[in-house]
């Protein structure tokens, strides 16, 4: 009898580990549930809203800017020239020795290949963040016919590169791509 009862307990013993091993994994189980509802919220909140992610990119129309032509537009609350440069601007942006440019840049390096007519660049002086004249009609262009910084006199050429003026750097040019011929999506 007593060589049963030994059995007897050690197959206890064997059920409590189970139930033991059972408990131990559903109190981690839920611990990490917990963990994770409380996390979530805490994180989730960290994510841009709604109206950041509408802003993040900005589709326009570029059908009826004719050649000479620019328009403003705004992409991210700041101001975007695109501009249809004639056969003649191009022509006069790419004769400038680029080496002579204090932020040197050739139009090719500020244009998409085969897009050489469209310059699309952020409408914000690289010097103290004035917006520069020569997008809208009949606007100064400056001594280089692009654009004029009126608040301390920096001119940029017909590829908005700095050529006069306390400017640092060309006026920038944003991340963009053709989604059609007739529309450009900045972002």
């Amino acid at each position: 009898m007593t060589q049963t009862a030994v059995a007897d307990t050690s197959d206890d013993a064997a059920q409590g580990v189970r139930r033991r091993d059972f408990i131990h994994v559903a109190a981690v189980s839920a611990a990490g549930v917990g963990a994770a509802s409380t996390l979530y919220p805490l994180v989730s909140q960290m994510a841009p809203s709604a109206d950041v992610l509408a802003e993040s990119s900005t589709e326009i129309d570029i059908s009826k800017i004719q050649p000479g032509q620019a328009i403003k537009a705004v992409f991210r609350k700041q101001p975007v020239f695109v501009r249809n440069l004639t056969p003649t601007e191009i022509a006069e942006a790419k004769k400038v020795d680029v080496g002579s440019l204090r932020d040197p840049q050739s139009l090719d390096d500020r244009t998409k290949p085969g897009k050489a007519n469209w310059l699309i660049t952020m409408g914000v002086c690289t010097h103290l963040g004035c917006v520069p004249l020569g997008a809208g009609e009949g606007e100064v262009k400056g001594e280089f016919g692009g654009y004029f910084c009126p608040c301390h006199g920096s001119s940029y050429d017909t590829a908005a590169r700095i050529r006069k003026g306390p400017a640092p750097k060309n006026l920038e040019v944003p991340p963009y791509e053709f989604t059609s011929d007739t529309v450009v999506k900045i972002g």
